[in-house]
């Protein structure tokens, strides 16, 4: 999974995925209900970190795989929506 461009996105697209679910799910809901704010700063920043690797690794495998603008695009626009990686993902595995 790691040996490929493709292989290192869909990696790091899963995880920045789960960190999204988690901040929205999890640490959204202790800052607001439980009076945490630090689950928001932790998981905010893990998924940041993971948002940042996200886009450094969408750049590798569509400049590698001379992606389309439009794939690119609805790549990030995945990346901005709950479970929008999943769905990425699965359309991904479907790639030759």
């Amino acid at each position: 999974m790691f040996t490929t461009p493709l292989g290192r996105f869909r990696f790091v697209a899963l995880y920045e995925g789960i960190s999204f679910l988690v901040l929205l799910g999890i640490a959204m809901p202790l800052k607001h209900f439980a009076g945490w704010p630090i689950a928001v700063k932790v998981v905010g920043m893990l998924h940041g970190v993971l948002f940042i690797l996200f886009m450094l690794t969408l750049a590798h495998v569509s400049f590698a795989q001379r992606w389309s603008v439009v794939r690119v695009v609805g790549a990030i626009i995945a990346s901005l929506i709950p479970f929008g990686t999943f769905v990425l993902d699965a359309r991904l595995k479907r790639v030759p």
